[in-house]
């Protein structure tokens, strides 16, 4: 068993974690528990579908019981477009019992998204998003029903609409404003741009969520235990679960997923409802107009045909806490990160914003609509590095031929984004950041054209677009208007990818602000 287990590729051994031979020892001691499902696996690969015309796409060749595990890579988004380049477009991967198909071209996903897009609406829920969702209740995770396309409402329309975020503009000015104040008065010393970034749209994002509830003074602490449990949160979302890939095991919670993504996710909900709780005890002249204002409200007039509850509230809170903070702010560390790498970029973005704006000015939002290159770095940025390079998983509702190929009921289906964003069919010098390809052209954030979709498309793309787009453009046009960047002394510029449910910058960005306006008092 020992010499089994040794021969365990290292790579594989770094996807789940494992730190040791004996570690190993013992994961192959778990899955021969599962030994019983190896006469499932192999009536799966050699049956043809219950007499189906149509087969599973191709694929690597799998082993008995493990499938595909053994040679999987860390960085999943780049490993399975490197497999694509073998077995094609539409590819099969068995990862444990779980059938998983990977689309890797245009055409396939415009099926898969537009074509299919209610049989593939759902999504493949795994045992940390289970226990991060209050059991399925938020709008990531919910299955496509009534109860989905209630939380989507409620968010589309009272939440993140372009007038309600219109109405909030004065707490992003201040929060822009407060982060350029501060890099301001520390002079000239190396910041850390993630997490500089993440603080400030943590406080954009629960002033949106619950105004005044939480003290100024608080505000600090509480970032420090949001981050924490975000990280941890996505951390484990983004960690392969033995219990996913064996159902018949999960109750044995192997490697401690469940128990672990159950701690994280009550840290976010002991916020909630310390939060909730001292809203209740606000008087009616304290209480902001703000979302957990919003939200109680449709709990408890129960306008809906789903009864909305106290868990689908805060799963709805986590979902904007977590996708309106870490998203955005790993996008502004790979988007400086590039312009600093490349100063002739930075120095033209300046220009166009000298231009519009003026060095005896500060950037207002109004301005963002006649920065035209400011949103070609955007658009540049997400394409070479989709904050979700797979997407979210998608699962068929029922079996469905796609490409010619069957995609049976309860597969994992994983569209690459971030492959058919690089594909160099599709575009020219496609691992150089040139934002000028987005400069007068037809993309946009919409979903509807297969060769740029980084936000998704169909009826489950990202419903805080807008958002995340006023979020980055004010964002990014304070930071290099009011400064100029560089690495700090004797750094290099490092542009790799670290893989996870959100992708990251793999080294944090760390960069020295030089002021570059005219009067010190455009700094306060």
């Amino acid at each position: 068993m020992e010499e089994l287990a040794s021969a365990v590729p290292e790579s594989w051994s770094g996807w789940w974690g494992i730190s040791n031979a004996g570690d190993q020892v013992d994961l192959i001691l778990v899955i021969a528990v599962a030994v019983f499902s190896i006469f499932w696996f192999v009536w799966m690969w050699t049956s043809k579908n219950g007499g189906s015309n149509h087969q599973l796409p191709p694929g690597p060749p799998p082993l008995p019981l493990v499938g595909n595990l053994l040679s999987l890579d860390t960085d999943l988004h780049s490993h399975f477009a490197t497999l694509a380049k073998t077995y094609g477009p539409i590819m099969t991967l068995w990862l444990g019992r779980k059938v998983t198909i990977v689309i890797s071209s245009p055409a396939l996903a415009h099926e898969v998204l537009k074509v299919h897009d209610t049989t593939f609406a759902n999504r493949d829920m795994t045992v940390a998003g289970n226990e991060s969702s209050y059991g399925g209740n938020d709008i990531v995770w919910s299955p496509y029903g009534d109860q989905w396309r209630m939380l989507r409402k409620i968010c589309v329309r009272q939440m993140l609409s372009n007038e309600v975020l219109d109405s909030v503009y004065s707490l992003r000015r201040k929060e822009i404003r407060k982060t350029i104040k501060q890099l301001y008065s520390q002079g000239e010393s190396p910041v850390n741009i993630g997490d500089q970034m993440f603080l400030t749209f943590m406080n954009v994002v629960t002033g949106m969520m619950w105004g005044g509830t939480v003290k100024e003074e608080n505000m600090v602490s509480l970032g420090v235990e949001f981050r924490q449990a975000s990280n941890e949160l996505t951390e484990l979302l983004g960690t392969p679960n033995l219990s996913d890939l064996y159902p018949s095991l999960a109750w044995f919670d192997l490697q401690g997923i469940m128990k672990k993504t159950k701690v994280a996710a009550k840290k976010f909900d002991a916020i909630f409802e310390k939060i909730i709780d001292q809203r209740k005890k606000m008087d009616g002249d304290e209480i902001n107009n703000d979302f957990l204002q919003f939200l109680l409200q449709v709990k408890d007039d129960g306008d809906y045909k789903t009864p909305f509850t106290m868990n689908h509230l805060k799963a709805l809170l986590k979902d904007m806490a977590i996708g309106g903070t870490d998203t955005t702010s790993t996008t502004i560390e790979f988007a400086l990160a590039h312009m600093i790498d490349k100063p002739e970029i930075l120095k033209k973005a300046q220009q166009e914003l000298d231009t519009i704006v003026g060095k005896n000015n500060i950037v207002e939002e109004f301005h963002i609509k006649n920065l035209p290159y400011l949103h070609a770095i955007m658009k540049e940025t997400l394409r070479l590095h989709p904050i979700l390079p797979l997407l979210l998983p998608h699962c068929p509702s029922k079996s469905c031929v796609i490409g010619g190929y069957m995609i049976p009921k309860g597969a994992r289906v994983f569209v690459n984004a971030w492959a058919i964003h690089r594909d160099p069919t599709i575009w020219e010098n496609p691992l150089e950041f040139i934002p000028e390809r987005f400069v007068d052209n037809k993309w946009d954030y919409s979903g509807k054209d297969f060769n740029y979709f980084p936000f998704g498309a169909g009826r489950r793309i990202c419903a805080g677009t807008t958002m995340a787009e006023r979020m980055f453009m004010y964002s990014l046009a304070s930071l290099i208007h009011s400064f100029d960047w560089k690495s700090g002394e004797g750094e290099k510029i490092e542009l790799g990818e670290k893989f996870g449910t959100v992708l990251r910058k793999k080294k944090p960005l760390m960069a020295v602000p030089t002021p570059r306006l005219y009067e010190s008092y455009m700094y306060e």
